[in-house]
């Protein structure tokens, strides 16, 4: 998903761009192979009609990793699998619901759900029929069992079979002393955990035995309209093939999303308010409330399987003692195919997202191969497949690593670019979630920029794109985006071109090369971002998650395992 569809403000705290101490020599000349022209020429051929959309186990993507291992080898780049080959197989299975039904039972009123109108749901179980009858409806707030927190929501209720509606986002606890605010103390106030991202709600659900869970849309509180779910979920969907290492039991059968409005509707043919409901979600001393409701689903799907495949090359670290460590670059090479029900154009181009990521990692190899001296560790430059669907390529990876994660050092993920010409901001998604955070403030202010937190936390962006698979797995991942106070144009610049594409491109089949793009903004980006990794590669300590991060725990518990 494109980093453009989110919205993110920024105070103006230092003027002027790339000020201040030049680089070494060595470090300038690789620098300065990033350039607007070369960064333009990848996206155009990576998003052209040719590709047709990127989509997984299409011939879009035979072209794509065609072009992106052709791309590696011309920099003289190695074979970044250990198998001799610049690709990881990436077994997937797709599947896309016939027919999709729904309802709910409430004290003798019949509730119909009408796919994809006002509901869309799936099975993840991989089977071609799904049923589901006569499920006792509970709510379970937020679904959250954190004990760090001292929370629970299912209170050792028993939800085997049971059909689960719940809220997303993190329970909003107001703060003690501020009742207007919420508590930092408690699921980090206004910035949104993993427990609040929906793809824990399920994993929660199906490891308590539930046998379907409904989620209640708000576009708050989703970080997007219901309409992004409708086009996400009535279309073919993927998973993993086989179950990487650690997955959690068998999913629910049924995963699913309700509008608000429908909720409000079946909480009240069961004598429920919702509001009152989700008012005492927002507590501790909350319990699970049963609705005299039962539910029935049916989904009907058709299954394929995909030999998918991430694209990964490597620069070799230099020092014998260290080339074993990495730091490992990500963009997603996917995007949304191509839709034949579609009256003019079919194809989803996918520019911003996210041609112009897998763009800006292979410029940044070509830096990488121009640098002196070279690095001491090893740089891998990983092209995954399917994040579109669930961010596959980067779970498979994470599960099936090629390099060891204890001794990779930190993640770089790119997701979009900024399009529209410089800025004195750079944004990190999810900012203060490790020392990432300050290699790259350190770099940005050497040129007169500053780094800047994305303005809405509790939508939870941090955990929505690739670089989270491997922070889930413990290593330290940095998120970054361009910035938004642009230089030479008006304040409300940055919002208007936002709004602009989140309206008019995002998802859209019109998300194209536009001849109003102007990336000397995006390689100022990926030129701070470049050194930020040079500095990882040639530094004397690892990067670190920060106090009060919850992957901290994860890495430190890696670190031990390995520790001789």
């Amino acid at each position: 998903m494109s980093r453009y569809a989110r919205f993110f403000a920024g105070v103006g705290v230092l003027a002027g761009v790339l000020i201040g101490a030049a680089p070494e020599p060595g470090l300038k000349a690789a620098l300065d192979k990033i350039n607007p022209g070369a960064l333009l020429e990848h996206i155009k051929v990576l998003a052209s009609d040719d590709f047709e959309g990127r989509g997984p186990g299409t011939p879009g993507e035979d072209k794509t990793v065609a072009y992106v291992t052709g791309e590696f080898q011309k920099l003289g780049l190695k074979p970044g699998n250990p198998d001799g080959t610049y690709t990881q197989a990436v077994p997937l299975v797709g599947f896309q619901a016939k027919t999709v039904a729904g309802s709910f039972e409430c004290k003798g009123k019949s509730i119909a759900l009408s796919f994809p109108t006002d509901f869309v749901a799936v099975s993840r179980r991989l089977a071609q029929e799904v049923n589901v009858e006569n499920s006792d409806v509970v709510f379970v707030g937020y679904g959250v069992v954190a004990p760090e927190y001292n929370w629970d929501d299912y209170k050792g209720l028993d939800v085997r079979g049971k059909t689960l509606l719940m809220l997303v986002n993190d329970p909003p606890v107001a703060d003690p002393k501020n009742p207007a605010a919420l508590d930092p103390a408690v699921f980090k106030g206004r910035a949104m955990t993993y427990y609040g991202r929906w793809t824990y709600k399920y994993e929660i659900a199906s490891e308590k035995g539930a046998a379907a869970v409904i989620l209640v849309h708000e576009t708050d509180a989703a970080g997007s309209p219901f309409e992004v779910v409708q086009g996400s979920w009535s279309r073919e969907n993927f998973e993993i093939a086989a179950a990487p290492t650690g997955q959690t039991p068998a999913r629910v059968a049924v995963e699913g999303w309700i509008p608000v409005e429908k909720a409000r509707q079946i909480c009240a043919a069961s004598g429920r308010e919702l509001e009152a409901l989700k008012k005492a979600a927002a507590r501790r001393d909350f319990r699970p409330e049963p609705l005299d409701c039962r539910a029935r689903f049916a989904i009907s799907s058709t299954l394929r399987e995909i030999k998918s495949r991430n694209v990964v090359a490597r620069l070799e670290g230099t020092d014998p003692n260290l080339k074993n460590e990495s730091v490992v670059f990500t963009a997603h090479w996917d995007h949304l195919g191509r839709d034949e029900t579609l009256k003019g154009d079919q194809i989803y181009n996918g520019a911003v997202d996210n041609a112009s990521g897998v763009a800006s990692v292979l410029e940044i190899a070509r830096a990488f191969t121009q640098v002196q001296p070279a690095p001491k560790r090893s740089i891998v430059f990983l092209i995954v497949t399917a994040e579109e669907k669930g961010l596959l390529g980067a779970k498979y990876y994470a599960a099936h690593p090629l390099y060891p994660l204890a001794k990779t050092l930190a993640n770089i993920n790119i997701d979009g670019i900024n399009v529209w010409g410089p800025t004195k901001d750079v944004i990190s998604i999810g900012m203060g979630q490790s020392t990432l955070d300050d290699v790259l403030a350190e770099v940005a202010k050497q040129y007169g920029r500053v780094v800047l937190p994305d303005a809405e936390p509790e939508k939870g962006y941090y955990y929505r794109s690739d670089h989270f698979e491997f922070a889930k797995v413990g290593v330290p991942a940095l998120d970054p985006d361009g910035g938004r106070q642009f230089v030479g144009k008006s304040a409300d610049f940055g919002q208007k071109k936002h709004d602009e594409y989140t309206a008019q491109d995002y998802h859209k089949t019109s998300d194209q090369v536009k001849p109003d793009w102007d990336l000397t903004g995006a390689v100022e980006d990926l030129r701070l971002l470049f050194e930020a990794a040079y500095r990882v590669a040639q530094g004397d300590r690892y990067p670190e998650w920060k106090p009060g991060s919850e992957f901290r725990a994860r890495r430190e518990a890696m670190l031990k395992a390995v520790k001789p």
